[in-house]
Formats: structure tokens, sequence, C-alpha cells
């Protein structure tokens, strides 16, 4: 494929992720199928001169949008630069504490720090004050579930067997399609007592709409 046909792909590529999933972070790797790793970054650097992205810190990249109602350039989430590194590195991540609690719709704290626990090794990021952490743990923990049930897990975990209130289950119960309730119980049979208990509730209650 020719380098020009190549870069119109990507830029392509890259305009169809952004729209599907808006502050979309993205890597090399996200483009792998496209054409060689090295061809790539040359394209991005390309890219960046021009303008058209821009650099987060070494291999990740966004496109910046300018909000008219905060007259500046949006900053990419914390969590979408957390799932490039993983998808960057071929870990598999979810997030804990306080970020669990924040991604499931459970608290709107802005936080300096955002916990996720991996597969791979322990590693920080920084990027504008904001500190992105990954926490080794056993396969077993992330990769044998769905994202959606290590999430609803974590999060439960965060706010504590005793701190649960109804409102807290009603809304973790809109958060998921009976389809994915119908996995969650499935996935998590075997963890914890109580906090299968928990998800059993939650999993019982009707549906409203998906994460």
């Amino acid at each position: 494929m020719e380098k020009n046909t190549l870069v119109k792909q990507i830029e392509l590529s890259i305009a169809d992720s952004c729209n599907s999933e808006p502050g979309h972070v993205f890597s090399a790797i996200d483009y792998a199928h496209i054409g060689e790793l090295n061809t790539i970054h040359q394209i991005f650097s390309r890219l960046e001169k021009d303008g058209k992205i821009k650099r987060i810190m070494q291999g990740l990249y966004y496109v910046p949008k300018f909000s008219r109602l905060l007259q500046e350039y949006e900053e990419p989430s914390p969590h979408e630069i957390a799932l490039a590194i993983a998808r960057k590195n071929r870990w598999s991540v979810v997030p804990e504490g306080n970020t669990a609690l924040n991604q499931m719709g459970l608290s709107a704290q802005v936080s300096a720090k955002w916990s996720y626990i991996s597969s791979g090794p322990y590693a920080d990021f920084t990027y504008k004050n904001v500190r992105i952490e990954f926490k080794h743990r056993t396969t077993k923990q992330i990769s044998d579930m769905s994202y959606k049930t290590s999430l609803l897990i974590q999060a439960l975990k965060s706010i504590g067997k005793d701190n649960i209130s109804n409102d807290d289950l009603e809304k973790l119960s809109e958060k998921f399609t009976p389809e994915e309730k119908e996995k969650i119980l499935e996935e998590s049979r075997y963890i914890t007592s109580w906090i299968y208990e928990k998800i059993k509730i939650i999993c019982k209650r009707k549906e409203a709409s998906n994460v």
C-alpha cells in the first residue's frame, strides 16, 4: 500500500474511532492491522506536526478539539489514557477504588490519582498533574472475567459490605442490560460471598441502560 493511501486510511480510522468514542486516545498498536508499526509511528509524527493529532506521552495521541464553552482545547480523560496505555502494553486492566466508583457513576469526585488493577507490572504514569497507577494482580481477578463484571466487583469492594445503600444497588442495576446481568451472575459465582449476594440483588432488579 502506498504511504499516502495509508495516511488517508489511518486518518479515516482515527476519525471513525473519535466519532464513536469521544475523547478517544490511541497508539500505533490500535492501527497495526492497517500497516507496519514503524510506518504508523512515522505517520503519527507527520500528523502531529500538521496539528491533526496531539501527543500525550511517548506513543500516545489524541485528536484535539476546541471547546467553545470553555474557550480552550479539551484534555483527554485519565480513564481513556489508562485504557490506551493498557492496549499499548497488552495488559488487561480494571479500575479500582474511587476510579471504579467514578466509572460506575457513583462518584463525581475529580481525583488526582486514577487506579487500576492490571495483568501487567506495577507502573505509574503522570499527565497534567494526574497520576495513573497500575497495580499487578493475578490474571484470575481480571482476565477470567469480562470487563463489566470485574468493574462491578471492584466498585462493590470500594463501597464496602456495610456501606452499600439501596440507592447504590439501584444505580448499579441500571448500568447493565439483561444479557450483561446474566453474564455477570455466571462469571461471579465463585467470588467472595457477600459480593455475590449484592450482585444477585443488582442483577434481579429491572435494567435500564448500558454502562
